[in-house]
């Protein structure tokens, strides 16, 4: 029997597996990124892309959700993969500096949009859909249980969103602890700095959405001194999204934890859950009885667990890496400006504590943030330190200097917006 067959019998044993990966520890050198759009068709951006569509374009890079066994990477290193409303995704082979992933990315990012070009599709530039309701198109059980389980936000995340996740090594070990916690920090300030997906009253409503689902799932994890320890009972108190099953549907009953599945030795059936944000129902109520869950009649494995931790959507994963969560998919080529900034945020102890200071008014705002963007005013002042100190040190990401110049116009440009489109007083960096 394997590791990850073992079963386990305490919460105590799932707290101590996780504690003991979610963070690898050594010098922070390695930087990666993934890319997420939405895709349209060139001659009408209304209308459905299909899976046979995407097919056709991608040919050789075919994710294997879409009947590929065996796909081929980009150019540039980075693999493709698909979301259930089949947003693309692009996610980069990690970096040793941001110069290396911007050539990397870019080289993947041209040979993409050329593929979809070829079969008159063309990528997104918002974090949430403009154009079409949410409509799932990859019919897998994993897919199919949150679809039942989930509410309008939740279908509306599966199906419409679009994000940027930006993703760092852990650090040593005296440094993970004020990494974790600065990237939280800065979190508000960012996301409201970065925000692109206005709709109706929200800076970034693909934000929105995701306040929407169940906190448990998809707040951030607890501050603590031990973030480690925090993110382990994070996760076992957080809700079950599905369970695997060699037949039949993947549900669970609404609220079974994993810590409940493993001190119970199984799982009794029960209605289908909905999605929520603290006691409040998120979109209308289901218009159809609820539909009943087979019981799991086994306890949890190890296996088990690390599939529960990828069904967790905080705004920063612990990944043995740290996974930023919290940034919508940026227009063109203008993820580099929010990737620089991070980077250049994290390069050096003194300068993430710097951060931290600039952040701490702003800190815990996501509400607000998301909501009005920079118009909210400790977010804006927060963000606009972060930005002067980021733009200010960028010579430390390894990027080019034309490069650095294209950042700081890009954030200069940011600053000068409460919302998207919507202009406020002139101010640079």
């Amino acid at each position: 029997m394997g590791s990850t067959d073992r079963v386990l019998r305490r919460t105590a044993e799932a707290i101590e597996h996780i504690t003991g990966i979610c963070f690898k520890t050594g010098p922070p050198r390695r930087v990666g990124v993934e890319l997420e759009w939405t895709t349209h068709l060139t001659a009408d951006p209304s209308a459905y892309v299909t899976a046979g569509d995407l097919v056709e374009a991608l040919g050789v890079h075919t994710p294997a959700a879409l009947g590929n066994p065996h796909p081929v990477p980009l150019p540039g290193g980075g693999t493709v993969t698909v979301e259930p409303g089949l947003q693309v995704e692009i996610s980069s082979a990690p970096a040793g500096s941001l110069a290396e992933l911007h050539t990397a990315v870019t080289a993947d990012r041209e040979a993409l949009t050329g593929l979809l070009a070829s079969r008159g599709i063309v990528l997104g530039d918002r974090g949430l859909d403009p154009h079409r309701e949410p409509r799932r198109a990859l019919d897998t059980p994993r897919y199919a249980a949150m679809d039942r389980a989930f509410d309008s936000a939740g279908r509306t995340m599966m199906g419409s969103t679009a994000g940027l996740q930006v993703c760092f090594d852990a650090g040593e070990a005296g440094q993970i602890a004020a990494r974790w916690a600065a990237l939280h920090e800065v979190g508000p300030a960012l996301l409201a700095l970065f925000a692109n997906s206005p709709r109706h009253g929200w800076a970034s409503a693909r934000t929105a959405t995701w306040h929407g689902i169940d906190p448990r799932r998809s707040g951030p994890v607890p501050s603590s001194a031990d973030p480690a320890v925090s993110w382990a009972h994070y996760a076992v108190q957080a809700p079950l999204l599905c369970v695997r099953r060699d037949q039949g549907r993947w549900d669970v009953p609404a609220g079974v934890t994993m810590a409940d599945w493993i001190e119970a030795g199984g799982i009794e059936g029960g209605p289908v859950g909905a999605g929520r944000i603290g006691g409040r129902r998120i979109g209308p109520r289901r218009q159809h009885p609820p539909q009943l869950t087979d019981p799991v009649t086994r306890p949890p494995t190890v296996e088990d667990l690390d599939y529960h931790l990828n069904t967790l959507f905080p705004p920063v994963r612990p990944r043995g890496y740290l996974e930023v969560r919290y940034l919508d998919t940026q227009p063109g080529d203008e993820w580099i400006a929010p990737a620089a900034v991070l980077t250049a945020l994290l390069s050096d102890d003194t300068l993430t504590d710097r951060a931290r200071e600039l952040a701490a008014p702003a800190a815990g705002r996501w509400h607000a943030a998301a909501r009005s963007g920079l118009a909210d005013q400790p977010v804006r002042r927060a963000a606009a330190g972060l930005a002067d100190l980021a733009c200010r040190h960028l010579d430390r990401t390894g990027l080019s200097a034309p490069v650095r110049d294209t950042v700081t116009d890009i954030v200069s440009r940011r600053l000068r917006d409460t919302v998207p489109g919507r202009q406020r007083e002139d101010v640079s960096v």
